[in-house]
């Protein structure tokens, strides 16, 4: 399984960062040059997926899925069944490099396996497999963002590339977000506890290169502009809430936010 690292070619820092991180962990790498929004001031000229009608995407997300689409395309061009795909600023469980190394551990019918956590609630299945080292794979169900590292089969790696050669969207809802059917309609997993974290969560050393264009686009769609609700609305809202809950713990499911395992070895 190929290990696919996308860094721009200005982020020398970066590149260290993540080539220490590799070598902390015992395995390698592929550098994957990432597509530099500023070079490419004609990507905001491309069509974007109808979902980003009011709030558009930023240059810079547009170019981070192309950096992504990068790697799909090795992936799936590549003989083995399954890639692996990281940004330069994650950081690593302690015992990451024992699941990199090896490919027995990922499910027949896995079309992806997120493998990072963004400290955010999300919904999965209750019930879990163990992988070993400590790991468990559940179902996710629920929208996780990011795609700072995932693990993507050859076929589904082929989908998403047939999905945005002509429309553009973020990589992560591509990837992990059931309202689009590259992802609602896949088999996808969460490895629990995570295996990696962006730094800007655990290190704040390297922050995140999407956050001011992507602030920029949510106050010009005036969504940041918040608006007293009716009484009847609110309670219409908790009342969908609660039967939701309702529904999804019928259904084995949870909401969770997903740790990560630690980086540092346990004494």
């Amino acid at each position: 399984m190929k290990r696919l690292v996308i860094n721009l070619d200005r982020s020398p820092d970066r590149l260290a960062h993540i080539t220490a991180e590799f070598a902390r962990i015992g395995i390698g790498f592929e550098r994957v040059a990432a597509v530099d929004a500023r070079q490419h001031p004609d990507l905001m000229l491309q069509p974007q997926h109808a979902m980003y009608a009011i709030r558009r995407l930023s240059h810079s997300e547009i170019a981070c899925m192309h950096s992504h689409r990068a790697c799909w395309s090795i992936i799936a061009q590549d003989d083995a069944a399954y890639g692996a795909v990281f940004e330069d600023d994650i950081v690593f469980s302690a015992k990451a490099g024992a699941l990199l190394a090896d490919v027995s551990w990922i499910p027949a019918d896995a079309d992806a396996v997120k493998l990072e956590t963004f400290f955010v609630k999300t919904m999965t299945q209750r019930k879990s497999t163990a992988v070993g080292h400590g790991f468990s794979l559940v179902r996710l169900r629920g929208n996780h963002v990011g795609t700072a590292g995932y693990i993507l089969s050859r076929q589904m790696a082929r989908d998403l590339l047939d999905v945005t050669a002509q429309v553009s969207a973020a990589a992560d809802d591509l990837v992990f977000n059931p309202a689009f059917p590259t992802s609602g309609e896949k088999t996808i997993y969460q490895l629990a506890p995570a295996l990696c974290a962006q730094d800007q969560f655990v290190g704040g050393r390297l922050p995140s290169l999407l956050v001011e264009g992507r602030n920029a686009e949510w106050v010009a769609s005036g969504l940041t502009i918040k608006r007293r609700r009716p009484v009847t609305e609110k309670i219409r809202r908790e009342t969908r809430r609660v039967v939701e809950w309702i529904i999804d713990y019928g259904r084995g499911r949870r909401y969770t936010v997903v740790p990560l395992d630690p980086p540092a070895a346990k004494e």
